[in-house]
């Protein structure tokens, strides 16, 4: 199945979205308390619309901030599918489109939307915006959820998009917490290193299809923009900054361009995490000084916030990573694969499941012990479950009931020990914290059928897939008018 993307740009989409019925104009509230708390309520509410706030207190009419884009019907619109799509067959039918599509390079053009308003000098202003302080507890208001760092290799030379939390200091300046491993990070180590001050340029309001992919575990070296162009077919739209000459969208809503001095550190933090916690507190974190500002008229902040999973981040987290998972397990030559799901309640990381026709004695535990250390599963990983294809692994309680039913707990479970983790593990020690010690353990669960007596398993008091079909056909009519609990 070809995706049809019926969006360029984030103004594009909303007007998508609207036709589907699930965008919601909302006016006069706060930045400083009612869109942080508006947004947690609707971002923990599925389905729920996504929410335009307009009208903001002490900004000009039209500076808005857009909330809890993925979700519903447009979570399927965004990445180009049929709204009555599963969400295993989303990811499963993106995951196909996906490998089939060939880097197409990006596109410099002398002109864009984004060039409608440029402030540069004494003009800058990062302020002028209405970024919301999105919890409580923060330390500072953060212009930067649903954005992306532009930045590229000094020796490679390649441009990556990649997504970190943003935290507005001052006018003039803004910081970003890059975790060990990432790409932008390692372009970020390297410029230190030398003493070199880093280019960047960090997308506040895009298109959602670049956020996604910039969200996403692609391969070293390859730019984000070059696969966003593919899947579209035809090449991505950019501007040269008139800073740092780094490609910039032409379609976007705001930018900051400037250079991350390697010698300038500021307080960051603290910021509620996709753990559901302030885990990683305050830091001494690099600061960018803002050079440029590039907004269109009446600009729109994209804002994702994390909140406590399962949220909007788990959502779209879960249907791209559940297909990136699938193909690394086949690209190492695993085979029998049939399904896999990155959980949203453990924001498409921590929770892992993964269903398979067994085929040999120690399948199992290969295929969980081969996801927990890949390049999708390995980053902030803690538990991967291995079941039987009779098992629905998207649906947590099918997945827990075949846990509990086919594993035992002192010879089915496998642990890792010394992986990848993040400071923003809350279960990390703060000693180790403080000792930049950064790993954590694995738990591969095998709760398949025991493959030496699969046979002589007990057999499943349920209906046969064809018998369950038959009935949601003949019986849906008794579920009319029945909603999700709140």
């Amino acid at each position: 199945m070809k995706a049809k993307y019926l969006y360029d740009d984030l103004r594009g989409w909303m007007e998508e979205s609207n036709k589907l019925g699930e965008l919601r104009e909302v006016d006069g509230l706060s930045w400083q308390e009612e869109i942080g708390v508006a947004t947690e309520f609707i971002n923990r509410t599925d389905p729920a619309p996504a929410a335009v706030f307009d009208k903001i207190p002490g900004y000009p009419k039209g500076h808005r901030v857009l909330v809890n884009s993925f979700g519903g019907k447009r979570m399927n619109m965004t990445l180009g599918f049929p709204t009555n799509l599963r969400k295993v067959e989303l990811s499963n039918a993106f995951l196909e489109d996906f490998m089939e599509a060939k880097p197409i390079p990006y596109q410099v053009v002398e002109k864009g939307p984004i060039l409608e308003n440029v402030q540069t000098g004494n003009d800058v202003n990062v302020l002028s915006f209405p970024t919301p302080l999105w919890h409580e507890l923060d330390g500072g208001r953060y212009i930067g959820t649903g954005s992306y760092d532009i930045t590229q290799d000094p020796d490679e030379k390649w441009i990556n998009l990649g997504t970190y939390r943003v935290m507005v200091h001052d006018e003039k300046s803004v910081g970003f917490y890059i975790s060990p491993g990432k790409h932008g990070r390692v372009h970020r180590d390297k410029h230190m290193a030398r003493n070199q001050p880093m280019p960047t340029a960090i997308v506040v309001g895009g298109d959602p299809l670049l956020f996604l992919l910039a969200c996403t575990e692609l391969p070293y070296g390859v730019s984000e923009y070059e696969f966003a162009g593919a899947l579209r077919g035809k090449p991505y739209q950019v501007i040269k900054g008139k800073v740092t000459g780094l490609p910039i969208p032409a379609h976007a809503e705001i930018v900051l361009e400037g250079f991350v001095d390697p010698k300038k550190r500021r307080r960051e933090g603290p910021f509620g995490e996709w753990t559901g916690y302030y885990a990683s507190d305050v830091r001494e974190e690099p600061v960018m000084d803002v050079k440029a500002i590039y907004y269109r008229n009446n600009p729109i902040i994209l804002g994702a916030p994390p909140q406590r999973p399962p949220d909007e981040m788990c959502r779209y987290r879960a249907v791209l990573r559940s297909g990136f998972l699938k193909q690394e397990l086949e690209k190492a030559g695993l085979s029998g694969i049939k399904s896999v799901w990155a959980h949203e309640v453990g924001n498409a990381r921590m929770l892992l499941g993964i269903a398979i026709e067994q085929r040999y004695g120690g399948h199992a535990a290969q295929v969980g012990h081969v996801a927990s250390q890949c390049h999708v599963g390995a980053y902030a990983g803690k538990y991967v479950m291995v079941v039987d294809d009779d098992v629905d692994v998207s649906d947590l309680e099918e997945l827990m009931w075949a846990v509990i039913t086919r594993s035992d707990p002192a010879t089915s479970i496998d642990i890792i020990h010394h992986a990848w983790s993040t400071a923003l593990d809350p279960r990390i020690p703060p000693e180790d914290k403080a000792k930049g010690k950064l790993t954590n353990s694995r738990a591969i669960i095998d709760a398949t059928r025991p493959y030496d007596w699969r046979d002589q398993f007990p057999k499943v008091n349920m209906a046969s897939p064809e018998r369950a079909r038959k009935a949601k056909e003949k019986y849906s009519y008794l579920l009319e008018g029945m909603t999700k609990k709140p």
